[in-house]
């Protein structure tokens, strides 16, 4: 292994034979169990349009949960390293995937929408700078072939100036 390789492992288990297998289209469910060793079980499944239980993730949940969470990541970081302290991240994002009518399709782009709150008013302007260094860093972003923009919004708990 090279430095700086990284190597991961999961298991996906098909749950959904109805006791016929894939017999047909509408004979099977999608439901699918994602496993990590040593962390809880995701239930998965595909998303409702797709014929899958909408009470599950399905994979363009996860694919927008891991371009989220790695942006505020990668964002913490970035804020340590510029002396922000971050008090609150709440990040409200979304995607668009688009069908291609072959039975395939992409997703077109992300928008990920932080919305930050730092201690001090003075922290506001390098808070809003470290959202570019975090999409410069984050692992998954860098991975996937649309764009991934941002939009934060980004507040002070408290101003700065005479008590």
């Amino acid at each position: 292994m090279r430095i700086g390789e990284h190597h991961y492992a999961l298991t996906a288990t098909w749950e959904g034979d109805r006791g016929t297998g894939t017999s047909g289209y509408r004979d099977y469910a999608r439901d699918v169990r994602l496993s990590v060793e040593g962390k809880p079980d995701v239930l998965a499944s595909a998303d409702k349009p797709f014929r899958g239980d909408p009470t599950r993730w399905n994979p363009e949940d996860l694919l927008l949960a891991a371009l989220s969470e790695c942006h505020l990541l990668s964002y913490l970081h970035a804020c340590v390293t510029a002396g922000v302290v971050v008090v609150s991240y709440r990040d409200r994002a979304t995607g668009t995937m688009i069908e291609d009518g072959r039975s395939g399709g992409a997703f077109s782009d992300v928008l990920l929408r932080p919305e930050v709150v730092v201690a001090e008013a003075s922290m506001i302007e390098p808070a809003q700078r470290a959202h570019e260094e975090a999409h410069r860093m984050c692992f998954i972003a860098n991975s996937v072939n649309f764009p991934v923009r941002h939009e934060a919004l980004v507040t002070a708990a408290r101003a700065e100036g005479p008590a």
